[in-house]
């Protein structure tokens, strides 16, 4: 299979386009498709740029763009596929592994029950030192002494209760004070304590959020002079132009804010439609489209 480069290059040759006319129908850089041409990765940029690239290549020639995409670059990082062993070699191999899982899930288990055995033993004693001490230190019960007799002060048999002598002396310990009263209820708390039920609140007005609407509806009313504010959640190739002609362009890193200000609608090139947020003069505006997708000659606001 010929390479992504080679592929490219022959169908635009069977089309009889020039790489400055696919350069001025898709919006990519003419560098950026010769670079293509050459399989010279390192002149292109992210790999999700590529691929919009591939896209808008193919589609502006009218080919589809899957055997395309099937020859770009796997992402850094991704494991290669490895290639069938034979026969013999799989099941030797398999059976070495079988030999070998089985052993080791035997000593594990060894190694699991013994130290589950130690666990055990460890925290026996301890479950029986707070009880024992409990038993020897705990206080006596007002009345009795600590072997279980009654204690001086404490009524005889068939005396009426009454309430305690006040301690006194100077080893005498102050009377704890009364119990706090039970907080009052909150307001709309019944006496019971039951929460009081919630009230549903109508939704606030002003309509479906700008995702449910058209890019029109949603820029109906602007008025220049016209401000664009991009936000990026990832990184994004954006070239804008403003009425004077001048544009701008540059690969925007994500979590990056841009702004643009023209008197006449801007016309937009995304690299990336996923990977940004526009606003225009305050209004935020729907998603471009899905992730990696290339938007070509967008203009904001659009012509009502």
């Amino acid at each position: 299979m010929s390479s992504l480069g080679a592929y490219l290059r022959e169908l635009r040759e069977r089309r009889g386009v020039s790489l400055e006319e696919l350069a001025r129908a898709t919006r990519v850089n003419v560098h950026y498709l010769e670079a293509l041409e050459r399989d010279d990765l390192a002149a292109l940029p992210a790999p999700v740029f590529v691929r919009g690239f591939v896209r808008a290549y193919c589609q502006y020639l009218g080919e589809p763009p899957d055997e395309a995409l099937a020859r770009c670059p796997a992402p850094a990082g991704a494991a290669p596929v490895a290639g069938r062993a034979p026969v013999a070699a799989r099941r030797r191999s398999a059976a070495t592994g079988a030999s070998g899982t089985v052993l080791v899930s035997f000593v594990l288990l060894v190694i699991l029950g013994a130290a589950l055995f130690a666990v055990t033993l460890a925290l026996q004693p301890a479950r029986q030192a707070p009880v024992q001490a409990a038993r020897q230190v705990g206080p006596a019960p007002p009345g009795l002494s600590s072997a279980g007799a009654p204690g001086p002060g404490a009524p005889g048999p068939g005396a009426p209760a009454g309430p305690a002598p006040a301690p006194s002396g100077p080893g005498a310990s102050t009377p704890a004070p009364p119990p706090a009263p039970p907080p009052a209820p909150a307001p709309g708390v019944a006496s019971g304590g039951a929460a009081p039920t919630a009230v549903a609140r109508p939704a606030p007005p002003g309509g479906p959020p700008p995702a449910a609407l058209p890019l029109a509806a949603v820029t109906r009313g602007v008025d220049a002079p016209y401000r664009l504010v991009a936000r990026t959640t990832e990184a994004t190739w954006i070239r804008v132009r403003t009425e004077d002609g001048r544009s701008t362009e540059e690969t925007i890193p994500p979590g990056q804010v841009r702004e643009w200000v023209s008197n006449g609608p801007f016309v937009l090139t995304v690299g990336n439609a996923g990977g940004v947020t526009l606003e225009l003069n305050g209004r935020v505006l729907p998603p471009l489209g899905a992730r990696g997708a290339v938007i070509p000659r967008l203009v904001l606001p659009p012509p009502q």
